[in-house]
C-alpha cells in the first residue's frame, strides 16, 4: 500500500533568497516543484500538498535565543544600529537580504506543520522541502542558516514525548543540529558527511559521540574527497541501520541534502543520482511509520530538482519514466531523470577513500559499541 505523503512547499519559498550571485539558488524549489508537476507526482491520490506557515517567535524559541530572534527581525527589515556580525550576518555566506525573516520562519513553520501532521496519522511521510537548514546555532546564523528548522521540528516532537531519529545525508556536517541535542539520548543524530579537514564547518569528526546522558547517541561518518556510491553506501549500511534499529525511534527525521553530487560545485564527493536514490530507499526502509524529510544543500542546478524528485518518488511509491518530461526539458533543459554518466576517479583516489572510510568504520563500530 502506497504511504500518505504530504509535501509542504510554496512559491513564497522561492520569491524571496539571497542575492543572486549567491549559491543558494531559490530557483532549484522551483525547478523541483516544476518537474514534480511534469511528472504527475503532484496528483497522485496519495499525495497532498500543503501550504508551510511562518513559525512564531514562542516556537522559534525551542532553540534560538530571543535576542536572536528579534535581531534576525530588525536586520530583515533594515535597522542599520543591529551589530550583526555577532549574530553572523554580513559579507560571504549569510548576508542579510529583505524579508530574510519571513522566508526562514515559512522553512520553520513548514517542519512543524509536518511534524503535526505526522503524529496526527495524516500521512506517514512528510517532506519539508525548503527546509534542512542545520547549521544555524541559538544565537549565530551560520552556513547560509538562519533558523535552524531541523533542531526546532526534533525539539518539539521530543516535547511530545517521541525518540527521534535524525539522519543527515548532506556533503557538510550537521552541527547546529548535533550541537542541540548532544546531551540528551532521546535524540539519536546520525550525519554522513565529507571530512571535516576539508570541508565546512569543520566538525563532525568520529569521537565527538555525545556528552552525559547523550554519550553514544552522537554518530558522525566523515568522507574523504572522492568518496563514490559504493564506498559511501557500504559505511551507511555498515553503521546506520544497527544504530536505528538499537535505538527504536517513534519518528525518523532526515536531512537529504544532494549536495554530496559528483558534479556540485562546492564539496567534493562523488556520488550519482543513482546512489542518491538507493540512500532514499534505505532510509525510507529505516522509517518507523512517521517520517518527516527536509532539503538542504545542492548547488547545482540541474541536479538538485532531479535526486528531490527521486526522493519524493521513493516516499510515494511512485516511478517515473527517466526522459524528463518535454514540458520541463523545454524551461529548464536537460535529458534524463538519472545520471547517464558518472565521476572520473583515479584507482588512488578511489582506494585512499575506501581506506579512510573502512577506518572509520572499525572505529565508530569500537567507540558506540556496533556488533
Amino acid at each position: 500500500m502506497a504511504r500518505q505523503a504530504i509535501l509542504i512547499a510554496s512559491p513564497e519559498l522561492w520569491h524571496h533568497g539571497f542575492a543572486p550571485h549567491h549559491p543558494l539558488k531559490p530557483e532549484r524549489l522551483a525547478r523541483t516543484m516544476a518537474l514534480l508537476r511534469a511528472y504527475g507526482a503532484l496528483d497522485a491520490p496519495d499525495v497532498r500538498v500543503v501550504t508551510p506557515r511562518p513559525a512564531s517567535d514562542e516556537e522559534l524559541s525551542l532553540f534560538h535565543t530571543s535576542a536572536y530572534i528579534e535581531a534576525v527581525k530588525r536586520l530583515s527589515r533594515g535597522d542599520l544600529t543591529i551589530p550583526s556580525a555577532i549574530y553572523g550576518f554580513g559579507p560571504g555566506d549569510n548576508p542579510i537580504f529583505p524579508r530574510m525573516d519571513d522566508g526562514a520562519r515559512l522553512r520553520v513553520g513548514g517542519g512543524l506543520q509536518g511534524a503535526a501532521l505526522l503524529l496526527s496519522d495524516a500521512c506517514q511521510v512528510a517532506f519539508n522541502l525548503g527546509g534542512g537548514f542545520h547549521h544555524a546555532h541559538p544565537a549565530q546564523a551560520s552556513g547560509f542558516c538562519i533558523y535552524n528548522d531541523v533542531a526546532i521540528a526534533i525539539r518539539w516532537l521530543v516535547l511530545q514525548g517521541q525518540r527521534v531519529a535524525y539522519v543527515d545525508i548532506d556533503a557538510h556536517h550537521g552541527d547546529g543540529v548535533q550541537e542541540a541535542f548532544y546531551t540528551t539520548d532521546q535524540v539519536l543524530t546520525i550525519s554522513l558527511h565529507q571530512d571535516g579537514r576539508t570541508l565546512f564547518p569543520g566538525t563532525g569528526f568520529v569521537w565527538e559521540i555525545g556528552e552525559g546522558a547523550g554519550e553514544g547517541y552522537s554518530v558522525n561518518l566523515p568522507f574523504l574527497p572522492g568518496t563514490d556510491d559504493e564506498i559511501y553506501l557500504w559505511a551507511f549500511e555498515a553503521i546506520v541501520p544497527p544504530m536505528i534499529h538499537r535505538f527504536r525511534p517513534d519518528v525518523l527525521v532526515t536531512q537529504l541534502g544532494v549536495d554530496t553530487h559528483f558534479r556540485d560545485p562546492l564539496t567534493h564527493l562523488q556520488l550519482t543520482t543513482h546512489g542518491h536514490e538507493a540512500l532514499f530507499k534505505a532510509l525510507a526502509a529505516l522509517s518507523p511509520g512517521r517520517w518527516l524529510a527536509t532539503g538542504g544543500g545542492g548547488y547545482d542546478l540541474d541536479v538538485v530538482p532531479r535526486a528531490w524528485t527521486l526522493a519524493f518518488g521513493v516516499m510515494t511509491d511512485l516511478t517515473f519514466p527517466d526522459p524528463l518530461p518535454e514540458v520541463y526539458k523545454a524551461q529548464f533543459g536537460g535529458r534524463w531523470l538519472h545520471d547517464h554518466d558518472r565521476p572520473h576517479l583515479t584507482a588512488g583516489i578511489r582506494a585512499r577513500a575506501r581506506q579512510h572510510a573502512e577506518q572509520t568504520v572499525a572505529k565508530l563500530k569500537e567507540l558506540l559499541s556496533i556488533g
